[in-house]
């Protein structure tokens, strides 16, 4: 459950299994490509992988797309992360990836029992990105549940791992 400050309470971090994932990079630019097409494509800013798990919903999404909107990790003038992507303008390729939920515990072949129902996840990946856009975010996507080529360049590198339940 989601307080009205976007934090879970410990009684949800303790008894859910599942949560919404992002693996966010900073890049210089980025593009998905289906065969020789580009379907997707940004400059500076935000790369988002977004893996939706079984027990997601539509407060994990306001969660996460308002933490990565307003994610200080940007370079300010000093060379210091101060600013978001809010605050520099930058553009967000968002690309749904349900392998984020391999869970590689047992055995050597990944299972995706956590991940979501792909008409639920794909619901939540449209609020997700319809949330960034509402924000004023330009965002670029990739295709749901399509074979996709990422193309990226790092910047920094900087990468995150975030979620919509552990508060580190």
């Amino acid at each position: 459950m989601l307080t009205p400050q976007g934090r879970q309470t410990q009684q949800t971090q303790q008894t859910r299994e599942t949560l919404m994932r992002a693996v966010v990079q900073r890049v210089k630019m980025a593009k998905v490509m289906i065969g020789s097409e580009v379907v997707g494509e940004i400059g500076k800013g935000l790369l988002i992988f977004l893996g939706v798990g079984v027990e997601d919903n539509s407060d994990d999404a306001d969660y996460l797309a308002s933490k990565i909107a307003s994610l200080r990790i940007f370079s300010d003038d000093n060379g210091k992360m101060n600013l978001s992507l809010l605050e520099t303008g930058g553009d967000a390729l968002v690309v749904s990836q349900f392998t984020l939920w391999g869970d590689c515990r047992k055995g050597r072949r990944p299972s995706f029992t956590r991940a979501a129902d792909p008409a639920v996840a794909n619901d939540l990946y449209q609020r997700f990105i319809n949330l960034l856009k509402g924000k004023g975010i330009q965002v670029a996507e990739g295709r749901f549940q399509e074979m996709m080529d990422v193309h990226l360049v790092n910047d920094g590198p900087v990468t995150m791992l975030l979620d919509s339940v552990k508060n580190f």
